[in-house]
């Protein structure tokens, strides 16, 4: 296990490198904010909740924000406080609550709100996967079946992994005949070196004996992951930092991978060169060629990476040299490792990947490159290619339908073995999924949005940034249910269910997102802006309601939040009663909120107000006009006018 986590793990000097850089984007980011005064209405709930305050919507909210960005402990609190405070919830609740229970590792709570949300909702799939005792997915269950395996007869007790084709033959890397001890800072110890090996492709589908590829190519440190041209003359491939004898090493005096090319040449592999893109600060790994061998595609940790490790693209250029590399982006990479990858004759991108929803370890996925060189929706292989193991390094001849991959699975000779199989039934994807993304309140497009592709299970699967068209399109198949997904920084994250129909064609979605985060300055109202109900008075009644607090509590933690802003309570009655009545009805009012929050702690030379009585209607119901009491109440509201920031 440690030759091959070696060999295709990014290492740990990632964490250091995206450590510091996300150091900095956040100064910046703090910078840029600092011009502007804005109020961030999620922080402004959670200083509110702090206090002991409780609100139903305020909880989903809170609980909502943290998982849909991965902090399940926190969001696990919020929708803890959420079903203590009512707990009969929309199903959907049931199951994020059971989700975040179990990150906090409360798994028989968990379980009890799995067991209350397959009541809620019996046909869920999720529930009855629960009740089975099975975590599988149902896509990764629907695409399961469709390959027949066995040992591919080359393995050893050792490490052997990592397959391409070339001239007949298979060229893998193996550990079977060398040896070694390396110490390092980064405690990889009792590590043993790989080579490569190549054996034939017999015409009944077995591989005959291995015999070690070429000495030019092999050294005394790691070789792996080969890949060649069609015409094989070119072949690039894997090694740790090592030519001409010499060993690189990053700053921390670690040796890490490299991809390097070499020529064929008089029947012999020469001109061994390593990529203009290495650096001794990162790896790069695992190439794969393109279907016109103009792009090849690898796997780095280099600055820029989204997770643990990320396949990019570099295009070769007609007279030989590379442009830069550019990383395949959120369509494609998690936070987690995303590795081996490997493009087909059909123009399938196939890689592994422990960010995705799996059977455990590294997966290994597939996603078709469109024509304009977008991904289709990824879809896992299933089982038997993936197991509760690592499972990786997959790669398929698309005339024959047959392959090889690699995995650690129980039942091996070594710590990982390769493993020959046939496709017997093929994946398929008709449906496209799109649509645009709005402004609830103008209706303009709304860009650089991000929308999430998400499936049944809320495990996202996909995603895209808006253009400046405002649009996203996802290829997602016939028949399944997804959810999407939308937000973008200063919205509130929006998510809405999706039934694909089981015809080939287009699903349409238009999603409208709210402003979350909002300007405010001199004369903006903040009941407006932080949805501050109209009414928290009773009816002639001048008194705050308990419910009112709370409410109050928000325009409170603003005024902390900007120490020297002043506001204009500004009180306003209906219409029922006298003029006069209402004009000292609703001074009361002003005098009762202004006291309320002098007495919390904002300075009386801060806070104005006065009562306007019916002076000020929002719609028709004046004296004499029959109107409704939800009418009525329209117009039963306070405001809270900034008249100074300074």
């Amino acid at each position: 296990m440690k030759v091959k986590y070696t060999i295709y793990t990014i290492f740990l000097v990632l964490i250091a490198l995206k450590g510091n850089a996300q150091t900095g984007i956040e100064k910046k980011a703090d910078k840029d904010y600092a011009q502007y005064a804005y109020i961030d209405a999620i922080a402004t709930y959670e200083r509110v909740a702090e206090k002991g305050y409780k609100d139903e919507k305020m909880f989903q909210k809170l609980g909502n924000a943290y998982y849909f960005n991965g902090e399940l402990i926190k969001a696990a609190k919020w929708y803890d406080a959420l079903f203590a405070m009512n707990a009969d919830q929309e199903p959907e609740y049931y199951y994020r609550y059971a989700q975040t229970l179990k990150a906090t590792g409360d798994y028989a709570k968990a379980d009890k709100t799995l067991e209350a949300f397959n009541k809620k909702i019996n046909t869920d799939k999720r529930g009855i996967l629960f009740e089975n005792n099975k975590n599988y997915l149902e896509q990764i269950k629907a695409n399961s079946g469709r390959f027949e395996i066995a040992d591919a007869g080359i393995n050893s007790t050792q490490t052997d992994y990592g397959s391409a084709y070339y001239d007949n033959k298979i060229v893998f890397a193996s550990a079977r005949d060398t040896g070694g001890v390396v110490r390092n800072t980064f405690k990889w110890t009792n590590k043993t070196f790989t080579n490569l090996y190549s054996a034939e492709l017999k015409s009944d589908g077995t591989v005959g004996k291995p015999e070690r590829f070429e000495k030019k190519i092999n050294s005394k440190f790691n070789e792996s992951t080969p890949v060649f041209t069609k015409d094989g003359k070119t072949m690039y491939f894997t090694r740790n930092n090592f030519l001409d004898g010499k060993r690189g090493r990053d700053e921390q005096k670690i040796t890490l991978l490299k991809l390097y090319k070499a020529d064929f040449t008089n029947g012999k592999w020469t001109n061994v060169t390593e990529l203009p893109f290495n650096s001794n600060q990162y790896s790069t790994a695992h190439p794969a060629l393109s279907k016109d061998e103009k792009k090849l595609y690898f796997a780095s940790d280099m600055p820029g990476t989204l997770g643990q490790s990320d396949l990019y693209s570099v295009t070769i250029n007609s007279d030989g040299s590379f442009g830069k590399p550019e990383n395949l982006g959120p369509a494609i990479n998690t936070e987690g490792r995303e590795t081996f990858p490997f493009i087909s004759a059909e123009n399938e991108l196939y890689f592994a990947s422990d960010g995705r929803p799996g059977l455990g370890g590294l997966d290994v996925f597939v996603s078709r490159i469109s024509k304009d060189g977008t991904f289709s929706a990824i879809q896992n292989l299933g089982a038997p290619i993936n197991s509760k193991q690592d499972d990786f390094a997959f790669i398929i001849d698309n005339e024959k339908r047959n392959g090889f991959f690699s995995s650690n699975r129980e039942g091996g000779n070594g710590n990982d073995d390769i493993y020959r199989f046939t496709e017997i039934r093929k994946l398929l994807c008709k449906q496209i999924l799109k649509g645009i993304v709005v402004d609830l309140e103008t209706s303009k497009i709304v860009d650089n949005a991000k929308v999430t592709l998400l499936d049944e299970q809320f495990n996202a699967i996909g995603e895209v940034v808006t253009g400046s068209d405002g649009s996203y399109t996802f290829n997602v198949d016939c028949g399944k249910n997804y959810h999407i997904r939308a937000s973008k920084q200063d919205y509130e994250t929006k998510e809405l269910p999706v039934a694909i129909k089981t015809v080939t064609g287009e699903t349409n979605v238009l999603v409208s997102l709210e402003k979350r985060i909002k300007p405010i300055g001199v004369g903006t109202d903040l009941a407006k802006t932080l949805d501050i109900p109209i009414i928290y008075f009773n009816l002639d009644k001048s008194y705050i309601r308990k419910d009112a607090a709370f409410e109050l509590e928000k325009i409170l933690a603003v005024m902390q939040q900007y120490p020297k802003m002043k506001i204009d309570v500004r009180s306003h009655t209906d219409s029922r009663q006298t003029a006069k009545y209402n004009i000292a009805l609703s001074d009361r009012r002003a005098k009762s909120t202004i006291q309320w929050l002098v007495k919390n702690g904002i300075a009386p030379n801060r806070v104005t107000g006065k009562g306007y009585g019916e002076s000020q209607l929002v719609n028709k119901c004046s004296d004499g006009v029959p109107c409704t009491e939800a009418e009525h109440q329209l117009n039963r509201r306070s405001e809270f006018i900034i008249v100074s920031m300074e």
